[in-house]
C-alpha cells in the first residue's frame, strides 16, 4: 500500500484540497486499496478546524465528494508512517524537514514538481482564488496519481 500525506501551513485549505481530489482520482481509477491518503499542518494555527469553508465550495462545485476533516500537526513519526510526504509549497518543505529531521529516504517534494510547471501551489489563503488552487491541486494530483500507477 502506498501511503500519501499532503502537508500545508493550517491543513484547512490547500492540503486537505489535495486529499480530497486525489482520493477521488484514487477511488474512480478503482485504486482505493492501493492507497491509504491523508493531510496534515506544519503549524497549530488551525488544529480541529473543518475545511476552511471556500475550500469546502470549491471542491463541491467541482462534484468533489467531501471526507470528514480535522487539521492535524505532522509529526516526525509520520516520517516513518509515510511514503510521499508532498508539500504545498517550498516554506512547507522547510517546515516539514524540521519537523521530521530532514529527508534522507527522499519522501519530501512539492505537489507542483510532478508536473510540466513546478512551482509552489497557489495560496487561497491570501490571494481568495480558489479557482487557481483547485487548478494547480488538480493537475499535481493527476501527475501524482500517474507517476505511483506505474
Amino acid at each position: 500500500m502506498k501511503r500519501v500525506l499532503f502537508v500545508c501551513h493550517g491543513n484547512i485549505c490547500r492540503s486537505p484540497m489535495a486529499h480530497h481530489v486525489f482520493q477521488q482520482m484514487v477511488d474512480e481509477a478503482g485504486y482505493h486499496k492501493e492507497f491509504y491518503i491523508n493531510s496534515a499542518a506544519t503549524h497549530t494555527d488551525a488544529l480541529g478546524d473543518s475545511i476552511y469553508p471556500p475550500a469546502r465550495r470549491k471542491l463541491l462545485s467541482e462534484g468533489v465528494k467531501l471526507l470528514d476533516h480535522r487539521a492535524t500537526l505532522l509529526t516526525a513519526k509520520d516520517y516513518e508512517d509515510y511514503d510521499y510526504i508532498i508539500a504545498m509549497d517550498s516554506r512547507n518543505v522547510t517546515n516539514i524537514l524540521r519537523i521530521c529531521g530532514g529527508d534522507p529516504q527522499g519522501k519530501v517534494f512539492r505537489l507542483m514538481d510532478i508536473t510540466s510547471r513546478p512551482a509552489d501551489v497557489a495560496d487561497p489563503w491570501y490571494t481568495g482564488d480558489f479557482d487557481a488552487t483547485y487548478e494547480d491541486v488538480t493537475l499535481g494530483c493527476t501527475a501524482l496519481l500517474e507517476k505511483l500507477s506505474k
